[in-house]
């Protein structure tokens, strides 16, 4: 039986679509937009936009430990969607769906869904619940907010 949480969060940018929709397929963007104290970086992918089919490596600390998580695009239907599904990791899975919407000529909804499933059994499900859910959720309405202050200035 699968155990996938379910993550996801939603913001507003007054920007047009593309322009949301490359914003957050920017690698550069990205390790500018999360938390400072992951320090987190790319080890290894092609440079600026990532697209369909490409893969990339981040390295970030998350509670106290230096983990890498390796990432490919596996869905990709500019300027909609698109989806990056975990292929190495700390996660037993993990599928991460982006998803944007005109809401008005220049004003775009930008949703987030993570599906995730830790590992280590009943340990992992508890992890998933009482710890990762909220991190997790956190994690991503930090990154937009910073997303939506770049994009907006």
């Amino acid at each position: 039986m699968v155990f996938l949480i379910r993550v996801q969060t939603e913001i507003t940018i007054k920007r047009p679509i593309e322009c949301c929709f490359d914003a957050a397929r920017d690698l550069d963007l990205h390790t500018r937009t999360v938390w400072n104290h992951t320090q987190e970086k790319i080890v290894s992918a092609n440079e600026g936009l990532i697209g369909p089919g490409e893969i990339v490596t981040f390295e970030a600390t998350h509670f106290f430990v230096r983990q890498r998580l390796t990432s490919k695009v596996i869905d990709f239907e500019p300027p909609y969607t698109f989806t990056d599904q975990m292929q190495q990791g700390a996660f037993r899975s993990l599928i991460h769906i982006h998803e944007f919407e005109v809401l008005h000529q220049n004003e775009t909804s930008m949703r987030d869904t993570l599906h995730f499933e830790a590992p280590y059994g009943w340990m992992g499900r508890l992890a998933e619940r009482f710890i990762l859910q909220s991190y997790m959720k956190n994690f991503l309405e930090y990154r937009n907010k910073q997303l939506k202050k770049m994009l907006e200035s």
